[in-house]
């Protein structure tokens, strides 16, 4: 059984509450319950993990290596900023998707680049807690027919 690493990066703890007109109205649990519903319907198993530390998403994303056989990733604001999220994906090498709820590329021009993008298998963005259940289908699809 695949088993897919979800890992939500720093402030998405407060979703429901920061900016609802960026972010929108769910909570994080509301969107691990429906990640959690859809891991059901895809018959694989699925973590979560939560952290507004660069570290500890390291951390995380080291321990999963021989673990999981892949990582979806709202890496935040360290998408823009963060070289040591980036290497430990490329070092584990375990297939990975970014996505964030809004269209980074349609906000300020800081957050247009990603650290992220280059090591990981794609990037769904601006489609609100729906892009986490796109890159969750995108990422089985990808492990699936490799």
């Amino acid at each position: 059984m695949l088993t897919i690493q979800v890992l939500h990066g720093p402030n998405l703890n407060l979703l429901g509450k920061r900016e609802p007109e960026i972010y929108g109205q769910q909570t994080l649990d509301t969107i691990n319950q429906m990640l959690a519903e859809e891991a059901r319907r895809l018959q694989i198993a699925i973590e979560f993990f939560q952290s507004n530390h660069e570290g500890a998403l390291v951390d995380q994303i080291q321990a999963a290596m021989g673990q999981v056989q892949g990582i979806l990733i709202n890496p935040g604001a360290y998408t823009h900023t963060s070289v040591a999220i980036r290497d430990a994906i490329a070092a584990v090498a375990i297939p990975t998707v970014e996505v964030h709820l809004s269209n980074i590329h349609r906000r300020e021009p800081f957050r247009h680049h990603s650290y992220i993008a280059p090591v990981a298998v794609g990037q769904i963005s601006g489609f609100g807690a729906e892009s986490y259940r796109l890159g969750l289908h995108a990422l089985v699809n990808h492990l699936q027919s490799s």
